[in-house]
């Protein structure tokens, strides 16, 4: 198949997505409720489909295959299963107490809500800073995962930055332009694709080499010890660990949890947690199974390179691979573009906002709605130019953030449910993890691992262990006490 047939695939795939959103933008009020949050009618079907599409990124489609080719398929039991279960019921415990006070308070961001429970400026921005660290790197993740893609794809015709060019330019485009009712749209189309189009990628592998007996007699020859559960690398420690991080980390990613504020009911939002788990499995199995069979397949893949589109690649049509690849991006652009809207909407409400208001300066809708739209050009602009300078591989940027956004959740499970958790406790809990992971991560000075433990998991303990320990010792100020709200939204209205 030719450079320009592949390349229109792609590019005629991204177009039906700008389309879509800007369809939306019709209908979009131009006020910053609409545009983070589409004023919080999103149904069953669209919930769903751009909360799995949101986390449809250039991890799940590249990183997670080349695990399973480097190391074999058990991160299936990680991601597929033990992490959908974990988020599942923090979408319920986190994602349905916040949904309740959204709906009396109109809350935006989890940091937002936090500063209003506490009485406090400081840890509203204290929250904001930390998401906007580790939604940087994320950001930067599906950069790279489109630019080396659609290297790979066209033999290096595409150089590495004018795909991770085009990935941010699409998506600047049509998210300064649709906000969240954009994005949900294309997200729905978006997951829906993928979702088919991965099994049918399966099932066309397996065809070409003779059915699922074939593939893994082919890879345990190749690698016995990928077809046997319980490895060296695979210890219950580190599968537990990863999926830990990985599960609270997606709960508290500011894309996610701002979802929790959207739906349009709580019926809405039962139905979409219960679903959740399935969906994970559906999607988890063909991507990361394609990656472990590709071991045994006689496909070589450079140290730095991606499996998913060399296998495709091999196996499959040129027209096939390239409508794959284009759906791939397409899914990385579902999630970045929800990182960026929200990425935004915590710095013009959690930060912008607070010192607007202290220096009696204007803070209308419409101010706010339009640098919300300056903002995802400016944070998209840097973290692509990053991306050129210093491009990790997907692992690296994936884990880092997953560990680092994991650090906020247990202190604002504490936040939410137990009334003697102080304005002093959970900023100890949050500082806390925080430095201990950011020294694990980037120092000698704090292991990495503890027994098999990661530093991530480790960190959350001591975040909540802080948490807890602090707020035994210390009083609730008097701006604290509006926080008793909380213990009285129990119900809400369907």
């Amino acid at each position: 198949m030719t450079l320009s047939a592949q390349l229109g695939i792609v590019v005629g795939y991204l177009v039906l997505a700008l389309l879509i959103g800007l369809s939306a933008y019709r209908l979009t009020d131009r006020t910053a409720a609409d545009f983070y949050l589409a004023s919080r009618t999103l149904g069953t079907v669209v919930l769903l489909f751009t909360t799995f599409a949101t986390l449809l990124s250039a991890f799940t489609f590249f990183a997670g295959p080349n695990i399973a080719y480097h190391e074999g398929p058990e991160w299936i039991l990680v991601m597929g299963l033990m992490d959908g279960i974990i988020f599942a019921i923090l979408w319920y415990a986190i994602g349905y107490k916040q949904w309740l006070l959204g709906q009396q308070y109109d809350y935006v961001t989890l940091g937002e809500m936090l500063g209003d429970r506490f009485g406090s400026g400081p840890l509203r921005g204290l929250i904001a800073a930390v998401s906007l660290l580790w939604l940087f790197p994320y950001v930067m993740l599906q950069q790279v995962g489109a630019g080396t893609a659609l290297e790979t794809l066209t033999d290096g015709a595409i150089p590495y930055w004018a795909g991770a060019g085009l990935i941010t330019a699409f998506m600047i485009l049509y998210v300064v332009l649709a906000g969240m009712r954009g994005i949900a749209w294309t997200d729905t189309l978006q997951g829906a694709f993928m979702l088919v189009a991965t099994w049918i990628a399966m099932l066309w592998l397996l065809t070409v080499v003779g059915g699922p007996t074939s593939a893994t007699a082919a890879l345990e020859t190749e690698a016995a010890a990928h077809v046997a559960l319980g490895s060296d690398h695979y210890t219950p420690q580190w599968m537990l660990s990863r999926a830990l991080v990985i599960g609270f980390g997606v709960a508290m990613f500011p894309q996610v949890n701002q979802r929790f504020f959207a739906a349009g009911s709580q019926t809405v939002l039962k139905r979409s947690f219960a679903l959740w788990p399935i969906l994970c499995v559906l999607l988890f199995v063909p991507s990361f199974m394609i990656g472990a069979w590709a071991h045994g397949l006689d496909v070589t893949v450079p140290a730095d390179g991606n499996v998913l589109p060399i296998v495709l690649t091999e196996f499959t049509p040129g027209w096939f691979a390239a409508l794959v690849i284009a759906g791939a991006m397409a899914a990385m652009m579902s999630s970045s573009d929800s990182m960026l809207l929200s990425g935004s909407s915590y710095f013009t409400r959690d930060l912008y906002r607070p010192l607007a208001e202290f220096s009696s300066r204007d803070v209308s809708d419409r101010r706010e709605d339009l640098l919300a739209r300056i903002g995802v050009v400016v944070f998209a602009t840097a973290a692509f130019l990053v991306s050129l300078v210093n491009p990790a591989t997907l692992f690296e940027l994936g884990d880092a953030a997953f560990s680092g956004f994991a650090q906020l959740a247990l202190p604002v499970l504490a936040a939410l449910y137990w009334r003697r958790t102080t304005r002093a406790g959970i900023g100890a809990g949050i500082l806390l993890s925080q430095a201990f992971y950011l020294l694990s991560h980037f120092t000698t000075v704090v292991p990495g691992t503890y027994a098999g433990w990661s530093a991530g998991v480790v960190g959350m303990a001591l975040g909540l262990a802080a948490t807890v320990a602090v707020s035994l010792v210390t009083t609730p100020a008097a701006a604290e006490r509006r926080a008793l709200y909380f213990d009285r939204n129990e119900t809400g209205a369907e």
